[in-house]
């Protein structure tokens, strides 16, 4: 595995693999990978002759005061599992390499980032598609894997690959859980030891949600209620920054579930904001 840092570089080596005609897969991450990203490497190394996995702590996506300066990072771990999961290039820029000194250009989707996430977190999906952007300009990949936790993060690089053309497929891959629930998330070291011990009743609420659509209720008021309750009585460490019910593809909120709906929230504890959701197809 060769450890890059240089853009100029991995863009050479890749456009190199691709007048060789070999099928180039990228795994774009923030590191102190989990199991959810190892998830994301195995597939690409499964789907593709050459794996480029990218660990880069991208400042333009987050917000002024979030938690860019102690993001949890372990450097010399993650260049251990990506070794050993059969990556051909860890690529770890600097952030003075990614954007310049006068960087003026970006990449925004207002319609898919104005609601869930983006209601707290404004400039956060600007970052998150300018960064991608870039990656695959850089990377030129056949495919390129993302975690369906971050649902709205792959709904919206699915349609700026489609509206800008890029010759890359979208590849969406279930969430990694933890043996109670929790998904995995590096944000998840944050977590005090009774919040760590609440956090699952986020998705167990979701769950609860699900089982209720099952059984023929499918008022979403309703359902919000009952998972409102849930966390009350389970999640009293947790603060609700949004519950959505919303149509996967657009984002739209549903009133009633008749199709395919997305739960989606996300919740605040003392220093961790958790986000997590449950598809639900009738």
């Amino acid at each position: 595995m060769d450890i890059v840092r240089n853009p100029a570089e991995v863009q050479s080596q890749c456009l190199s693999w691709r007048e060789e005609k070999l099928r180039i897969a990228l795994v774009p991450t923030m590191g102190f990978f989990h199991a959810g990203h190892e998830s994301l490497m195995m597939e690409g190394r499964r789907r593709s002759d050459r794996l480029v996995v990218s660990l880069f702590v991208n400042p333009a996506q987050f917000g002024p005061d979030e938690d860019l300066d102690r993001y949890p990072r372990d450097p010399e771990q993650d260049i251990r599992t990506a070794e050993r999961l059969g990556a051909d290039i860890l690529f770890m820029p600097e952030a003075g390499d990614m954007y310049a000194a006068d960087h003026a250009a970006w990449v925004e989707v207002p319609d898919l980032s104005a609601s869930l996430c983006g209601c707290s977190r404004p400039a956060h999906f600007r970052g998150v598609a300018t960064v991608v952007a870039k990656l695959f300009h850089l990377v030129v990949p056949h495919i390129a894997l993302f975690g369906q936790k971050d649902w709205q993060q792959l709904v919206i690089v699915r349609r700026m690959a489609r509206d800008l053309a890029f010759p890359v497929e979208i590849i969406g891959l279930p969430i990694v859980r933890e043996m109670d629930g929790l998904a995995l998330s590096s944000r998840n070291a944050y977590l005090s030891p009774d919040e760590r011990r609440q956090a699952p009743h986020l998705y167990k609420g979701l769950e609860l949600a699900r089982t209720m659509v099952i059984q023929g209720i499918t008022d979403t008021a309703f359902l919000r209620e009952a998972i409102r309750r849930h966390w009350a009585e389970n999640f009293s460490l947790g603060r609700e920054d949004y519950l959505s019910f919303v149509h996967p593809e657009n984002l739209r909120p549903v009133e009633r579930i008749s199709g395919a709906t997305l739960v989606a929230a996300a919740m605040f504890t003392l220093r961790a904001r958790l986000i997590d959701n449950v598809f639900i197809n009738p």
